[in-house]
């Protein structure tokens, strides 16, 4: 009786013990997998017809320029979004979405060509996802985590959709073009040397000439535009310098026109969180206006701005 005894506390024991490591595992595996999904995420368009200019929003409806709000995301992980106003500036914002608390990159993106956008890409845990603006992501590629920049500037390969840029760690920079359905192409080779920028810029055409620029900004502060050519095995023409100073700015982003006069405009933040617009001329030589103070302090809420 007593060897049955010890045997039978053996065999439990040893039961326990592997039901424990089992569960133990199963937990451990089952947390891996859990923080390692994407979370629930939502967002929605914010673009609204201004009600203080509306015949100036009608008659930019017709032009090549994009009409975009600005979006923020937060700490949080909470999406807000700017529509312009329809006089120069952005309406109060709206809470668009939530759940973007671990998206490095997000960006917008106009499928067809009608001049606002249709909705996002982002890049969270190292995969493009497309989102339409109201509806559910879906997964586009996997591997963007060697990517420390990734933007939409318009259309710079010659057709209808939006395509993507993505620089990577050696600064290389990569063309992706759109197909119109929220997937891409595979990539092409730009040219390297552009680790040089600390920020790059874009959602239209900045010089007049109907096709789509960007611009970039290097560790010096001086800010240079790259004219678009339409051809997606070159996209690039050389950059001309447009001036310095502008390292006073952590953040420069374009959604398109904001105030409404056709041509394409860049939004600036400043390191204390005040938002400056530089309203386009349509002028390859000077692509910009006198900044205007479009927002005071406070905009540094936002980690993403897109």
């Amino acid at each position: 009786m007593a060897n049955s005894s010890g045997l039978n506390r053996t065999g439990i024991l040893s039961r326990v013990t592997v039901a424990a490591i089992t569960a133990a595992l199963v937990g451990t595996t089952t947390a891996a997998v859990a923080a390692d999904a994407p979370q629930e995420r939502t967002a929605s368009a914010a673009v609204q017809q201004p009600s203080g200019n509306a015949s100036a929003f009608a008659a930019d409806t017709a032009s090549d320029a994009q009409v975009n709000a600005l979006y923020g995301v937060d700490s949080r992980g909470d999406m807000y979004g700017y529509a312009p106003n329809g006089r120069g500036g952005l309406d109060a914002r709206l809470y668009t979405g939530y759940g973007w608390g671990s998206a490095k990159f997000i960006t917008q993106v106009d499928r067809d060509h009608d001049g606002s956008a249709d909705g996002i890409w982002d890049v969270t845990a190292g995969r493009l996802s497309y989102m339409e603006y109201g509806g559910d992501p879906v997964t586009v590629g996997s591997g963007w985590s060697i990517y420390n920049q990734v933007l939409s500037a318009g259309q710079l390969g010659g057709a209808t959709a939006d395509d993507l840029l993505a620089r990577d760690s050696y600064g290389v920079l990569w063309l992706y073009l759109g197909y119109g359905n929220g997937k891409v192409t595979t990539r092409y080779r730009v040219g390297g040397g552009w680790n040089a920028y600390t920020q790059i810029a874009g959602k239209g055409d900045l010089s007049g000439d109907g096709k789509d620029d960007i611009v970039a900004r290097d560790s010096y502060g001086v800010l240079w535009l790259y004219k678009g050519t339409g051809n997606y095995k070159a996209p690039f023409a050389t950059r001309t310098r447009i001036g310095g100073g502008w390292n006073t700015y952590n953040t420069l982003v374009s959604t398109g026109d904001i105030d409404l006069d056709g041509i394409t405009d860049l939004v600036a933040r400043d390191k204390v969180g005040a938002l400056w617009l530089y309203k386009g001329t349509a002028n390859g030589t000077t692509p910009f206006k006198p900044r205007v103070q479009i927002g005071s302090s406070g905009w540094n809420t936002y980690r993403i701005m897109f």
